[in-house]
């Protein structure tokens, strides 16, 4: 059970897999957990069909015994981070190529009310103020993270109706639900460019020149400035020890000139129940719970 802070705000994060939220606004949770929110995210799988990506760690031992690392990974970087976690219980459904199909039983395979139902019920218990998940593209074309968008943004309808799941709690409005903006190819150019011109080396070039013809990105509708937080979004990603190699790829990137250029984690507000700067053209805001305090106050 959830203690329930009727007078506090709560916000709510959605991923696919352990390791996700560090690597995704982390330094946002890590802000507004240290103002005192309520910070929870639901980890749809356990990562189970993950690889290693971190060669040091890249062995028959650690690869046999996965799932708990994986877990205790999680647990680490959650207690960095000031937030709690829970699992939703799903099992990761891999990356099958073009022509295999999903793996028997797995969360991307599953019918969209039931892979629902865990996250209904969740947001009914802890009654969040704000959801954050991802686009409908998932991010990137995994599997579970397009799945991981659908229950979301069903949960999210789902919770406020209490026709549907009547057995899963009382039912619960969340204010706003918002989609990452996390490493888009203007955070990466933006980079590459600062370090260019300041003749650091970027490995980021080959990645720009090979990023595919996409639909254009969604709006910026809210910048949380965060880069305080930096190190503590690191510290975070870097306890997922299996998933990230120290000074490669995402860790390569000086932090000084990140801060200087790119120093916001940035969201989309794809549904609002309240009023706010997000909701005119042009503006941007600067609170996750813009609108969402005013009503709480009134």
């Amino acid at each position: 059970m959830f203690t329930k802070h009727p007078d506090g705000l709560r916000l709510l994060t959605v991923h696919a897999h352990p390791d996700d939220e560090s690597s995704k606004g982390a330094a946002t949770l890590a802000r507004y957990a240290a103002e005192g929110v309520d910070v929870l995210v639901a980890t749809c799988t356990g990562g189970e069909r993950g690889s290693v990506l971190n060669p040091a760690l890249d062995r028959p031992e650690v690869r046999a015994d996965l799932t708990r690392i994986r877990r205790e990974e999680m647990a680490a970087a959650g207690e960095i981070l000031g937030v709690r976690q829970k699992f939703l219980g799903f099992v990761d459904s891999g990356m099958p190529g073009p022509d295999e199909p999903l793996p028997e039983g797995c969360f991307a395979a599953q019918p969209l009310d039931v892979a629902s139902a865990p996250l209904v019920a969740l947001i009914r218990e802890f009654r969040p103020h704000v959801v954050i998940t991802y686009d409908e593209t998932g991010g990137y074309p995994h599997p579970d993270h397009v799945m991981t968008h659908k229950i979301a943004v069903e949960a999210f309808e789902a919770a406020a109706d209490p026709e549907r799941h009547p057995g899963a709690g009382q039912p619960w409005q969340a204010t706003k639900l918002y989609y990452h903006l996390a490493l888009s190819r203007a955070w990466f150019q933006t980079l590459h460019d600062a370090m260019t011109e300041r003749g650091v080396p970027s490995d980021m070039g080959e990645l720009l020149a090979g990023w595919p013809d996409t639909s254009p990105a969604l709006a910026t509708t809210t910048r949380i400035t965060c880069a305080e937080q930096f190190p503590v979004r690191d510290a975070a990603m870097l306890a997922h020890a299996t998933q990230v190699q120290p000074g490669v790829a995402f860790m390569a990137h000086p932090r000084d000139i990140e801060r200087e250029v790119w120093p916001t984690e940035d969201y989309h507000l794809a549904r609002s129940f309240v009023s706010g700067p997000g909701a005119s053209v042009g503006a941007v805001e600067i609170d996750l719970f813009e609108g969402v305090r005013v009503a709480q106050e009134a």
